[in-house]
C-alpha cells in the first residue's frame, strides 16, 4: 500500500489513476459496534469502469443481534445474513483488490472506518487507505457553481448527486449497485471539474 501513498498525491492526470469503488451495507454507522453485511467492489481504470472486475460479497455478522433494524434500509434479512460467509474470509480478497488502487466511495469515511476496524479484528495488516470521496467532490462542485460554501445534506446524497449530473436513478442500498453508482458519479464529476484535473487536485 506504500505505492499508493507515495504516488496518489502527485501531479499525474486523473486519467492515470486506478481506483476501486467500494460500498458497504452495514448494521449501523459505528465501525466499533456495528457489522458489515455486504460489500460491493467496482474497479475504475482511469476513466473506464471495469465491469468484468466487479464483485459482491454477502457477509455473516458475528453478533447475536443479527441485522436488527438495519434491514429496513438495505433489505437484507437475518436468514440471508446467516447463510453468508464470515467477513474474515472475505477481507483478504478485498485488501488484495485494493492493492495499487485508491479507494473510491460516497462518504468514504464509512468505508475506510469499517475496513480498518475489520482488518484489526481479523489480525490483518491495516491497509494504508487513500480515498477519493464523491460526496466531497460534489460539495466542491456545488460550491463552485453557486459561489457559496454551504450545501444541504439532501443535495449531497448519492442519489441527489447523480441526479445533479443527469445520471439515471438506481435502487439504493444494494452494495454492488451503489458501488457502480459511485463509479459513474465519479466519472461525471471529473468531467465537471475539468479534463486537466490532476490527482493532487482530486485528493485535496
Amino acid at each position: 500500500m506504500r505505492w499508493r501513498r507515495r504516488r496518489a498525491g502527485s501531479d499525474r492526470p486523473v486519467q492515470e489513476l486506478r481506483l476501486l469503488a467500494v460500498d458497504l451495507e452495514t448494521t449501523g454507522l459505528d465501525p466499533q459496534v456495528h457489522e458489515v453485511l455486504s460489500l460491493g467492489l467496482v474497479p475504475v481504470d482511469g476513466l473506464t469502469i471495469d465491469l468484468s472486475g466487479a464483485r459482491q460479497y454477502a457477509v455473516r455478522p458475528t453478533g447475536a443481534a443479527g441485522v436488527g433494524h438495519s434491514a429496513t434500509v438495505h433489505g437484507i434479512t437475518d436468514d440471508e445474513a446467516a447463510a453468508a460467509v464470515p467477513l474474515s474470509e472475505v477481507l483478504p480478497e478485498v485488501v488484495a483488490a485494493l492493492e495499487g488502487r485508491v479507494l473510491l466511495a460516497h462518504f468514504a469515511t464509512l468505508e475506510t472506518g469499517f475496513l480498518t476496524a475489520a482488518c484489526r479484528r481479523a489480525g490483518l495488516a491495516v491497509p494504508d487507505l487513500v480515498a477519493v470521496d464523491t460526496l466531497e467532490l460534489q460539495r466542491r462542485i456545488l460550491r463552485r457553481s453557486r459561489l457559496h460554501h454551504h450545501s444541504s445534506r439532501g443535495e449531497l446524497t448519492l442519489s441527489a448527486s447523480r441526479h445533479h449530473h443527469g445520471l439515471p436513478r438506481y435502487r439504493s442500498h444494494d452494495a454492488l449497485t451503489d458501488a457502480l453508482a459511485c463509479a459513474e458519479l465519479y466519472l461525471a464529476q471529473v468531467a465537471a471539474l475539468g479534463e486537466n484535473l490532476t490527482v493532487r487536485q482530486l485528493l485535496r
